[in-house]
Order: structure tokens, then sequence, then C-alpha cells
């Protein structure tokens, strides 16, 4: 029997030991009973509901199809204008955080005032999509080898002659890298959408009325069910990278690393003027998006409304208060979950390096908690958990740890294998291996993930505090939903895309100073 086979076959035997105890603690315990059904008990439960099951899958895998191709294509063009034009880059980078950092629990109700039919769960998955697969897309067009770039200049090629035949071919492993992330969140868009929008059909809406029935079987059916769609999602892209990865990776060591190359560079007083741009043009959009469509004002108020709603009138003071204390208890626990989340994509993608074998056995299970849908996990995490700030983090963790993980190790497998050799040749093993070769020229894809991951750690701790904690911004804006208090909504919404922006752009100035050294 073959190295390959003997591992399987451990894999596969791990993952039958799982079940069979997960079988038995769900038959056999009270608790297991009624929040931990056993594999056996969501099958039957499952069975039974397979008409509705496929009424439900059709509609949600269509929904995150559809804003899958769009988002992808979206981003797939922005990244080509952006690699191109460094400075449009710049003018869109407010707009371009501003749509990822969006909370999806506000944005999905808010399009339902703007979109019918289902184009609002559509949208809200093409949201989701499009930066990631556009950061991926974009980071792997400017991450060329400087030989090559002098070689095709010597040549007499200019940018568009390294665009075609140096940059697009390079970036396919880190345009797949962005599908394999952007797969699972289209479908988690789509369910989040489908949660908020009042459509009939979808997981979102399978769950939504799933939830009172207190029927666990069903709950972890449904959950699973999307999880297997989100899987599938991204097994469709890793067969794929893994061949370009094999066939487009440096044999050889360049005396520069590739993410020196990727840092802009430009006068302060240029950087201030883009800067300024990039503040201005997300609420010119928001301005022309309320006029335009024509919505009242009292549902969707433009910016200068939003922004006088925080400054102006009696409620000002109340409404500043209430957010300070809303973020003051949704922030810490958002910088623990995102640290928390790294730290554990940092571990999983490391380990691919130095055990493959536990790594890969790792990966079903690390899978399927990222792919639940937030709102399935609420139960298991409040039997595990409980609902303190210890639930919260947990919710970051999930949606934090698998987009890092896949760029991570996506900047892991681009490591020139002569750099590799060079480390076996002196004596060093694995450890060595990563300590010395692949964390630093992975510097890029580290600092990448997480500027991606930073605004998703702000959503898993409002989901935890819609559902779980009745806490923070998370829960101030679930209860003026309820109140159809929108002015406290958008500017919720206003404040929590201001905090992810900081955040993201703290990380690219972290970043500019460690690469420069």
């Amino acid at each position: 029997m073959s190295g390959a086979t003997r591992e399987n076959a451990r894999i596969v035997f791990g993952v039958l030991v799982v079940l069979a105890i997960w079988e038995f603690l769900g038959s056999q315990t009270s608790w297991g009973v009624a929040m931990f059904p056993a594999p056996s008990r969501i099958l039957a439960q499952a069975f039974a509901d397979r008409e509705l099951y496929w009424l439900h899958g059709l509609a949600t895998v269509r929904t995150a199809t559809i804003g899958f191709i769009f988002g992808c294509a979206a981003a797939m063009l922005a990244a080509l204008l952006f690699c191109l034009s460094p400075s449009l880059e710049l003018a869109f980078r407010g707009v371009n955080i501003a749509l990822f950092a969006m909370p999806a629990i506000v944005v999905g109700p808010l399009l339902v005032l703007f979109f019918n039919g289902d184009w609002p769960q559509t949208i809200l998955a093409a949201l989701m999509v499009y930066f990631p697969a556009m950061s991926a897309t974009l980071l792997g067009l400017r991450q060329v080898d400087p030989r090559l770039a002098d070689l095709v200049t010597a040549y007499g090629g200019g940018e568009t002659k390294l665009m075609l035949h140096v940059r697009l071919r390079g970036a396919l492993p880190s345009l797949f890298a962005g599908f394999r992330v952007a797969a699972p969140l289209a479908v988690l868009g789509a369910v989040l959408g489908e949660f908020g929008s009042g459509t009939r059909w979808g997981f979102g809406a399978f769950l939504l009325s799933a939830l009172p029935q207190g029927n666990p079987a069903r709950l972890w059916g449904i959950g699973l069910a999307a999880s297997l769609i989100a899987l599938a999602g991204y097994a469709l892209f890793l067969l794929p990278a893994r061949r370009l990865a094999a066939s487009t990776s440096a044999v050889t060591l360049s005396a520069v690393s590739p993410a020196a190359i990727a840092v802009s560079s430009g006068g302060r007083l240029r950087r201030i003027a883009f800067a300024l741009v990039a503040l201005a043009l997300p609420f010119l959009l928001w301005w022309l998006m309320v006029t335009l469509t024509k919505v009242s004002p009292i549902i969707a108020p433009g910016p200068v409304q939003t922004i006088l709603f925080l400054f102006e009138g009696r409620q000002a003071s109340a409404a500043r208060h209430a957010l300070a204390i809303a973020l003051g208890q949704t922030l810490p626990v958002a910088a623990l979950g995102l640290l928390a989340g790294l730290a554990f994509a940092f571990v999983l993608a490391a380990l691919s390096l130095l055990a493959p074998a536990l790594a890969r056995a790792l990966m079903p299970v690390a899978m399927v908690a990222q792919n639940m849908p937030l709102v399935a996990v609420v139960p298991i995490v409040t039997l595990v958990f409980g609902r303190g700030v210890t639930a919260s983090v947990f919710m970051a963790v999930l949606v934090v740890f698998f987009p890092a993980y896949v760029l991570l190790q996506q900047g892991f497998t681009t490591v020139p294998r002569a750099a590799s050799d060079l480390v076996a040749t002196y004596g060093g093993g694995r450890l060595k291996n990563l300590v010395f070769v692949a964390v630093p020229y992975s510097i890029g894809h580290l600092f990448a993930a997480a500027r991606l991951v930073a605004p998703q750690a702000l959503l898993g701790v409002m989901v935890a505090e819609w559902l779980l904690t009745g806490t923070g911004l998370g829960n101030l804006l679930n209860v003026s939903r309820g109140g159809l208090d929108y002015d406290m909504i958008w500017a919720g919404a206003l404040i929590s895309i201001l905090i992810s922006v900081a955040a993201y752009e703290a990380v690219g100035l972290i970043e500019r100073k460690v690469v420069r050294r």
C-alpha cells in the first residue's frame, strides 16, 4: 500500500470515528438529543423534508450562482483597471471597502427597498463576492517576478505586453484562490439575503421558518445542506488552482521579493488628494442612489441627513450616546475575534507545510464550520459558549479564519522551490523553511488576508449580538429595524463601514512600513 493510500485511509478512518462519536452523543445524551442531533436523525429529517430541500436548495443555488458570476466579473474588470491605473484604485478605495464592509444583516433588508424579486439576495451575494475576488486578483496581477518584467522591457515590450504575457498568466493561481474564497461567500450572502428579504424560497427562508419550530435536526440539516453547496463551490476551483500553482510557481529564487513591487509610491500631496477623493466618492454614490431611485427620505435618508441626525436636533445627543455604548461593547470583541481568527488561519496554513496529513484531516471540519450559515450555528454556539463575549468571539473567528487561510496557503504555495531546496541543503527542516522562507516570501498574502477579513470580524460579532447576546451595535441595529428607526439604521451602518475602512487602512499602513524594511 502506497503512502498516499495509507494517508487517505487514516483520514477516512478518522472521519468514521468522529461520526460514530457524534451518533452516540446525539442519541444517548439529553443535551445531544435537544441540541446536537445524531447524523442518523438529521438524515431521517432531511429525507422527510426532501421536497422542501429541493425547492429551497434550487433557489439558493440559483441566487448564489448569479451573484457569484456578477460579483466575480466586476471584480476581474476592476482588478485589471486598478492594476493598469493605481490612481484609479486610490480613488475607488473608499467605494471598494464600503461595498465589502456594509453589514449584511443591515444591507439585506435595505436592498428590499430598492429592488424587487430575487434581486436583493442576488445583489447581496455579489457584494460579498466582489471584494475578496478583486483583492486576490489584483494581488496576483501585481506580484510579478522583476526578472520577467526586465526581460519584457529588454525586448521592447511595454505595460500592455507585460500584462498580456506575464501578469494575466501569473495571476491565475491568485484568481482561483479568490474564487475559492468567493464561492462560499456567495452562498452566505444568498442565505443572509433570503433570511432578511422576506422571500418565499431559499435556505435562508427555510431557516427562518424552522427557527421557531424547535427542531434541531431540521436546523442542522439546513445548515449542512448550505455547507455542502458552499463546499461544492470551493472544490470546483480547488483542482485547477493546484495545477496552476504547480505550473506557475517560480523555479529559481529572485533577489527581490514580489511583495516589494506591490507597494505603490507617490508624493504625500498626491496621496492626500486621492484619499480625499476616496472619502468623498462613496457619499456621492450614496446620494445619487437615493436621489435616482426616489425612495422616501424617511426610509432611505441621504448622507447629509444621516450626518445631521448624529449632530443636530434633540435626538442627536441620545443617538451618539447609544452608538458610543454599542461600539464600546462591539469593537473590543471584534478586535479579539480578528486576532484569534488570523492566528487560527496561520496555524492551519502552517500545518499544510509542517504536517500536511494533519492539515488535510482538519480541513473538512474547518470547511463545514466556515460554511455553516451563521444563523444555523447559533443554537450550537449557545449550548457550548453561552450568550457572553466568548460566543461573540467564536462567531467572529468563524467568518474570519477560512478566507484568511485560503490566502495564506496560496502565499505559501508560491514560494520558489529553489528557496525550499536551499534550506534543505543546509540541513533545515520544515519549521525553518516556514520561518525563514515561506513567511517572509508570502508577506503580501499575509497582509492581504488581514485586510480582507478585518471587516468580516465586525460582521461576525454583529450577527452574534443580533441573535445571541442582545448587546452592542448588532443588537442596536436589530432593535432599530424593529422600531422602524431608519435614521439609526443608516447611522449605524455608516459607523460600521467607517470602522471597517479604518481597520483596512491601518493594516495597509503597517504593511507599507514592514515591506519597506
